[in-house]
């Protein structure tokens, strides 16, 4: 299959727009950054999904300032766990195929200045709406405690 760079650029722009207007949703946790992730995992783990990966990108981010010039600290702790709800992706891709854009779903531990804290970020409305209502239940239950 052949296509011309400006249907691909073009392409590229349509799926870069949602990801742009997104927004994160963010908890503050009462405790410390890796109370938090425990949390986290456990909150995930506890509805029966499995974490596919947990991203350190405060510790990437940290290995990496110097290299790429820079000496400024973005964040004291960062975690990203990424995973998957075979029934509700199902859901929302049988709904629109498409949405495998969204997947993984991911759940973001922070810390900055000594405050730590839960969040995700924000889906468009429609069939999205169901991993949006997921991840605000993981993180409400690993806030909340």
């Amino acid at each position: 299959m052949r296509y011309h760079i400006s249907t691909i650029a073009a392409a590229a722009f349509a799926l870069a727009l949602p990801a742009s207007a997104q927004e994160a949703v963010l908890h503050d946790f009462d405790g410390s950054f890796e109370d938090a992730t425990f949390a986290v995992e456990s909150a995930i783990v506890g509805r029966g999904l499995v974490v596919d990966y947990v991203s350190h990108v405060g510790e990437m981010l940290a290995r990496t300032g110097a290299d790429v010039g820079s000496d400024v600290t973005i964040f004291d702790a960062a975690d990203v766990f990424l995973f998957c709800s075979a029934v509700v992706s199902r859901s929302v891709m049988e709904a629109d195929p498409m949405n495998v854009i969204h997947c993984p779903y991911n759940v973001f531990v922070l810390e900055t200045d000594g405050k730590v804290q839960v969040g995700y970020r924000t889906y468009p409305e429609g069939p999205m709406q169901e991993v949006q209502q997921l991840l605000d239940e993981i993180v409400r239950e690993a806030a909340d405690g």
